[in-house]
């Protein structure tokens, strides 16, 4: 029985698949226009979550203690 041949190039992640589907339908500005919304996106959530890590620290540390 022989083995199964070894594939010489390596399988595109979901990725890089959608990232050349991307560059083909896409003119550069869209691709970096989205890519820059996305990157908005990403620092509001992450801004959002140190908000409610704060607050968090706030509220226990002046709230008194029974």
């Amino acid at each position: 029985m022989q083995a199964a041949p070894v594939r010489a190039t390596a399988i595109p992640s979901f990725t890089t698949a959608l990232r050349a589907v991307e560059s083909l339908l896409m003119s550069g500005g869209q691709r970096t226009a989205r890519r820059n919304a996305w990157t908005s996106v990403l620092e509001d959530r992450r801004r959002a979550k140190d908000r409610v890590e704060a607050q968090r620290v706030l509220d226990q540390t002046l709230l008194p203690r029974p």
